[in-house]
């Protein structure tokens, strides 16, 4: 998991287009690893770089640094079609920490919840703020659950309480469990003792 995920400040990395699907965002042909390093490379590869691989100098990606760009503002329905962990992890290596849009994939907001990216959804009328000043800095608080943009009032958003609390943790599920093992562990002995 990457690390805690309490309050970020970053650029911003706009793509307006609607429907980006995660065959988009990782291509079929990268999905034959079992772990998430190196796929960032990948992110977006077809926007990226030419059939023969060579670098489209004009593709965005290839033009920012991604520790300095952490927040991604995608079109209406992002990450819409087939199921892939792997398109969470190929955002997360690249350098991304959250998307947000209008509207969000189930599949692709679970996926990336349980890896550490954050999904967040907000009206067009933030978005198209958003959107219009790709160069200020954006705020995102979790712990408050609001957005933050240059002078313009706070924007609140949802995320579910358990995934919330693992990404402010910087755990995933299985890790949430583990802190609690001594708790599993006495209450199964009170089980034991009373059967």
């Amino acid at each position: 998991m990457p690390e805690p995920l309490k309050t970020l400040t970053s650029g911003t990395v706009v793509f307006s287009q609607s429907n980006i699907d995660t065959d988009q965002i990782i291509p079929g042909r990268f999905l034959t690893t079992t772990t998430r390093e190196g796929l960032g490379a990948h992110a977006f590869h077809d926007w990226r770089y030419e059939s023969d691989g060579s670098v489209k100098p004009e593709a965005v990606l290839n033009r920012i640094d991604p520790a300095q760009h952490r927040i991604l503002i995608a079109g209406d329905n992002f990450a819409c079609g087939s199921s892939r962990e792997h398109a969470p992890w190929a955002l997360l290596d690249y350098g991304f920490r959250a998307v947000v849009s209008t509207s969000i994939a189930d599949i692709f907001t679970s996926n990336a919840l349980k890896n550490g990216l954050l999904p967040v959804v907000v009206s067009q009328a933030v978005w198209d703020d958003l959107a219009a000043h790709p160069d200020q800095p954006v705020t995102i608080d979790l712990e408050a659950e609001t957005i933050r943009r240059g002078n313009a009032e706070p924007t609140h958003f949802r995320v579910e309480a358990f995934a919330r609390q693992c990404l402010l943790d910087g755990v995933d599920a299985m890790g949430w469990l583990a802190a609690r093992l001594p708790d599993i562990e006495a209450f199964e002995r009170r089980q034991q003792e009373t059967a």
